[in-house]
This record gives structure tokens, C-alpha cells and sequence, in this order.
């Protein structure tokens, strides 16, 4: 019996041993991932200055921004968890915000490639879906974001502690935290229609605003990476939406309330700053889901 007990001894040691090297490795892993630079070539973009490309670049920011940076862009908590935290960052230039620091190649860095003016990446920021805004919408953008009211309030920069980098080496976060590196294995192709009522208008706005992180990269139905989401419901003629009118997807997005009276979960469908979308850019996204193909719902494994 004692000869049992000592091999058992032996053989549980070197398991959790083993355990111990893997997890270590794993840290390590996430480690090289956290501190991965990136050089990237930035574009020329002129920022603008005048009073109706600030205006433009508000309506975007409004429709887009203020979900994570608050309605005056001053951040603050985003996600915390036993194994890392990020707060959304304050974009003002009052103390503690990145406006008084971030110079036009910082803004148009950040934005377009999800890297920081350190060369990191940045982390859950969605760039994936803002390198789609063209160099007009992008530039109004930033030249809003310059213009608004500092604000005092310091933010704390992103945390992993060893348990959350193993769990970056392992691959446990996928997309949408490390923005850069998912920018980076995953180019894309890009087209600048003009602004109107139109499918193409439409796609372009359903690109620039990540619907297609949640519903899918055909719209059939998806998950946020968030792995507390939700699944996201199919948006072509596949699915619910079928028995919709323009009106009803106006209303939903305006006012969160779906057709069959269901009340959304902003968090989950973030039309409380979606709602700042025009009626035309609302029509525009309309005319191009009704133009899909009619595909079956796909579940997310």
C-alpha cells in the first residue's frame, strides 16, 4: 500500500508539474502576444477645421462612439474580470485624457489600424470596423473629437494579470481584444460610395459600424465575441426581418422596440447611440439588407 501511495504521489506531482509548465508556457505566450509591436504606414488624412465637417464628424461620433466614451468622450470602466481589465479611454485633452498627447498620425493610427503611438495594439477598440470610413468621414471624425470640452478623469490602462495572459496565449479571447492583430490577419477590401438612400450607402455603414461582429459576416445570424452575448438574429430575408417593413427596422433602431413588441437589450443591440443614425442612413441600411440573399439562420457553435 505504501508502495501505492508513493507512485500516486509521484505521478500527481509530475502531473500538476506539467500543468504548472503549460500554464507558465502559455503565460509566456500571452505575454509576447500583450507586447507585440506593429509598424505600420500612416495615411495623410487633412484633418478638417471648419464648423460643417466638426458637425459631420459629431454626428458620426454620436452614432458610433458614445456607447463605450460616454456622451462627452471622457471613458471610463469597460470590462473588468478576476483576470484583466480595460477601461474605455478618455479622448478629451482635459488630465488624464489622450487628446492633450495624440497628434493627427496618433488619431488616424489608432482608428484605421487599432495601434497605439507605442506601437501596441490597442485593445478593444473597433477599428476592424472603422479602417471601412473614408478618408473624409475619418478625418471629420478626428476633427470633432478635437474640438470637444476636456474633461479631468484618469483612466487606467489595460490589465492582465498572469491567469489573463495564459488565457491570451491560449487563444481563449479571439477576435475584437487585441484590435491590431486581428486587423492584421485580416485584410480587407474597401469602396467609398457617396452618401444617399442607397444599398451600397447602406453596406457601407453596416461595415463601418460592425454589425457583421454580431449578426454574422453574411448577416445570417452570429455571436459578439463578448462570451456572455447573446446570439444575434439572421438580417436577411432568411430570417424575422422578412416580415418587417422600412418603418419597423426605423423604429427598432430608433427606439429599441421590435415589431413584435420585443424590448431589445441595449447591450446587446446597441441602438441607443445607433438612434443617432439619419433616417436616410437608417433607409440606406434598409435597402441593402432587403437586397440579400435569403439565407438560413446560421447558430453559432
Amino acid at each position: 500500500m505504501k508502495k501505492f501511495f508513493k507512485w500516486f504521489g509521484i505521478v500527481l506531482g509530475s502531473l500538476l508539474g506539467l500543468i504548472m509548465l503549460i500554464f507558465l508556457g502559455l503565460a509566456f505566450k500571452g505575454n509576447s502576444i500583450l507586447n507585440k509591436t506593429y509598424d505600420v504606414q500612416v495615411e495623410k488624412i487633412t484633418i478638417p477645421t471648419d464648423a460643417d465637417s466638426i458637425a459631420r464628424g459629431e454626428h458620426w461620433v454620436k452614432a458610433e462612439c458614445i456607447g463605450c466614451h460616454g456622451d462627452n468622450l471622457s471613458g471610463g470602466p469597460f470590462f473588468k474580470a478576476p483576470f484583466a481589465s480595460f477601461d474605455a479611454k478618455n479622448l478629451t485633452s482635459g488630465k488624464g485624457g489622450i487628446g492633450s498627447e495624440f497628434k493627427d498620425e496618433d488619431w488616424i493610427r489608432a482608428l484605421r489600424h487599432g495601434i497605439g503611438p507605442d506601437g501596441l495594439s490597442v485593445f478593444i477598440m473597433p477599428a476592424t470596423d472603422f479602417r471601412y470610413l473614408s478618408d473624409q468621414d475619418l478625418g471629420d471624425i478626428i476633427a470633432y473629437v478635437k474640438s470637444v470640452p476636456p474633461v479631468d478623469k484618469e483612466i487606467s490602462e489595460p490589465s492582465f494579470n498572469l491567469l489573463g495572459k495564459a488565457m491570451v496565449g491560449a487563444g481563449i479571447f479571439g477576435k475584437g481584444v487585441l484590435v491590431a492583430r486581428d486587423i492584421e490577419e485580416n485584410p480587407a477590401t474597401f469602396s467609398y460610395p457617396a452618401a444617399g438612400v442607397t444599398p451600397e450607402y447602406g453596406e457601407y455603414l453596416i461595415n463601418a459600424s460592425g454589425c457583421r461582429v454580431c449578426h454574422g459576416t453574411k448577416l445570417s445570424g452570429g455571436k459578439s465575441p463578448d462570451p456572455t452575448a447573446i446570439n444575434a438574429p439572421n438580417l436577411t430575408p432568411g430570417g424575422e426581418l422578412i416580415a418587417w417593413e422600412e418603418a419597423d427596422f426605423i423604429k427598432a433602431l430608433r427606439t429599441g422596440v421590435a415589431k413584435s413588441g420585443h424590448q431589445l437589450d441595449p447591450k446587446e443591440m446597441p441602438w441607443e447611440h445607433f438612434k443617432n443614425f439619419s433616417d436616410d442612413e437608417l433607409k440606406a441600411i434598409w435597402a441593402y439588407l432587403k437586397i440579400q440573399p435569403k439565407l438560413e439562420t446560421t447558430i453559432p457553435k
